[in-house]
């Protein structure tokens, strides 16, 4: 299981005083007003970032850091991932899993049969859809996430049962 979970990503600068544009990654972006800080990655190094001030335009956030006042000590980490240790994560449901804790886990047949592995989780509207590269051919194949479909999740047993509804599978 990962220990920081992405909840945005830096599109872009936001005026010259060092604010960003984030773009949320998490399901309620406001989320970032209860943050106290979140962790750069910068892809060499991990940095902790005080949050000093959030606002909000049209689908992103605006955040100010503590300490970065000018567009050019924010500028270079356009396009790198915002985090939050599983402890500032916004608690789960039952039955609710984080995206990053279900990549990679092996896909099953309600026969036992292997499928696959869940190599990405697509966000629509109505209900997630869980993107399975199956093992024999390496297509990929679309499952909703729906409770007729999705029969077991455990990412403690790194498995995923499911029910292949007709049409689904060519």
């Amino acid at each position: 299981m990962e220990d920081l979970l992405r909840v945005g990503v830096i599109a872009n600068t936001h005026g010259i005083r060092g604010e960003v544009k984030v773009y949320p990654t998490t399901e309620d972006p406001k989320r970032f007003l209860d943050l106290k800080e979140v962790i750069l990655d910068t892809g060499k190094e991990k940095l902790p970032l005080g949050i000093e001030h959030v606002r909000f335009f049209k689908n992103l956030v605006i955040l100010k850091f503590k300490g970065i006042n000018n567009i050019n000590d924010i500028e270079k980490y356009k396009g790198k991932d915002l985090l939050v240790t599983r402890e500032d994560a916004i608690p789960l449901e039952e039955g609710e899993f984080f995206i990053a804790d279900l990549l990679d886990l092996d896909v099953y047949e309600e026969d036992g049969e292997k499928l696959g592995v869940l190599t990405d989780v697509l966000q629509t509207g109505a209900n997630d859809v869980y993107v399975v590269t199956r093992d024999s051919d390496k297509k990929e194949i679309l499952i909703p996430a729906i409770d007729d479909c999705i029969l077991e999740i455990s990412p403690e047993e790194h498995k995923i049962v499911v029910h292949l509804l007709e049409g689904l599978v060519d």
